[in-house]
């Protein structure tokens, strides 16, 4: 195995795709990747390094499908594991790499657990036509306790898992914590304690928010240079019906973009999932759906080879609208495959809910979203980190900000750390609310005749 740089190259198929990735870490879906190059399997990451583990002799020679645990009374799976694992194990059956089905199907967070089984990830991630291009054979039936990982002796298997956020983020903001509660309440309850503990204890604190600061403008960053990913992409918009009530943010933000070997749908809050063409867990056609009863056009289904269905876009919100006729003959026409018509189970009509449907949460995502919930799903403390934060921290810098009434430098100090400590716990917060009523999530006014 050996982990490297590696600069963006086309990729052989089949090739696995991440789950889906929210805004702040898209380059995760962009770039990182499964797939044989040669004699080798790759795994690449959202840097695009490459770890690499020869096939055949002295490397991996076969893959193992381990189910899911059943998970304790009382006690949610793991997620990761959810749908259970594929092992490749070298020729002592040892296991080399890991692969979580549940971190390479695209859209792992818009289907529930009883909807999928580990049968039917392989399939759709797939993990199935891989193993079978890798030349190795694939076991759906061994068990777990059969494999040796090397657990005991301190050398556990790679897992090809992704990671939104750096290791140090979480050490510099729990560092932050423990400083402030050392120096603001253990060590004076001592009798120890002095205007310099109180410095201290604003200063460690300013690094929760600090740290905020940094990892965004890092994600942020890494966003911006994988642009280019989707530089040579057709773009279709929504067009929603007049006068439906769509937003400034879904108008802005959602967006089906055809690469020529993906499909990349963005939806209302930014996130991202790649689903490849002209492969067997490919996008192979499109199906529009129609009400039974008034033959009207309901959504829009991408689908595989298998006929499982892939993406969901609700006909209201895409193509109902002045641009929709053109944006459906420019993405029937990028995707080049077949497009039928079929009709719905019944019980449903325009506006619906889809519910029922195992992408029903993808037709809400791909559809405006009420206020609340988008400002929640893109919040950086709602979404990523808890909620609790921006009430919690302020609350702790209020004793050290009084030191900004002080007559002693010291006290200035400490009262000027617990005031910037507050402004960026809060500021960020505010500025979502504020843009949000503002102009994102406001319904856009029909055009007058």
């Amino acid at each position: 195995m050996d982990s490297r740089s590696a600069p963006e190259a086309a990729l052989s198929d089949p090739a696995l795709r991440p789950r889906g990735s929210r805004s702040h870490a898209v380059d995760i879906v962009r770039h990182a990747r499964i797939h044989r190059r040669g004699g080798e399997l790759i795994v690449r990451d959202r840097a695009q390094r490459e770890r690499r583990y020869p096939l055949g002799e002295g490397g991996i020679a076969r893959a193992v499908v381990v189910p899911p645990p059943e998970p304790p009374s009382g006690a949610k799976t793991v997620s990761a594991d959810r749908w259970g694992v594929v092992d490749f194990l070298d020729a002592d059956r040892k296991v080399v790499l890991r692969v979580p089905l549940a971190e390479w199907l695209p859209e792992a967070g818009l289907v529930g657990l009883i909807d999928l089984n580990p049968r039917e990830c392989l399939d759709r991630t797939g993990m199935r036509a891989l193993v079978a291009d890798l030349g190795i054979p694939l076991d759906e039936t061994a068990s777990s306790d059969s494999l040796r990982t090397d657990t005991d002796s301190g050398s556990p298997p790679d897992r090809a898992v992704h990671r939104e956020l750096p290791v140090w983020y979480n050490w510099v903001r729990g560092i932050g914590f423990l400083v402030w509660f050392i120096f603001l309440l253990v060590i004076p309850m001592t009798g120890n304690g002095s205007r310099w503990t109180v410095l201290t204890a604003a200063a460690g604190l300013l690094l929760v928010p600090g740290a905020n600061l940094v990892v965004r403008c890092l994600l942020w960053s890494r966003v911006r240079k994988s642009d280019t990913s989707l530089a040579d992409a057709e773009v279709i918009t929504p067009s929603p019906e007049a006068g439906a009530g769509a937003t400034y943010r879904f108008c802005d933000t959602a967006a089906i973009r055809v690469l020529p070997g993906d499909v990349v749908l963005t939806n209302t809050v930014g996130e991202e999932r790649w689903i490849p063409r002209g492969s067997a867990h490919g996008v192979a056609r499109v199906v529009r759906l129609l009400d039974p009863s008034s033959g009207s056009v309901l959504g829009v289904e991408f689908r595989d080879n298998r006929n499982a269905m892939r993406a969901l876009l609700p006909w209201q919100w895409w193509f109902a609208g002045p641009q929709g006729p053109e944006n459906w003959a420019r993405l029937v026409g990028a995707l080049g495959v077949p497009v039928s018509d079929e009709k719905t189970r019944g019980g449903l009509e325009s506006g619906t809910t889809w519910q029922g449907y195992v992408m029903a949460t993808d037709a809400r995502k791909m559809s405006p979203m009420d206020a609340k919930e988008a400002r929640r799903a893109t919040g950086w403390h709602s979404s990523v980190i808890g909620s609790g934060e921006p009430i919690v921290v302020p609350i702790f810098s209020l004793l050290p900000l009084i030191g900004v009434t002080s007559s002693q430098a010291i006290g200035q100090v400490t009262g000027i750390l617990a005031a910037l400590t507050i402004a960026a716990e809060l500021l960020p917060v505010l500025s979502l609310h504020l843009v949000s009523r503002v102009k994102l999530d406001r319904a856009i006014e029909p055009e007058p005749s």
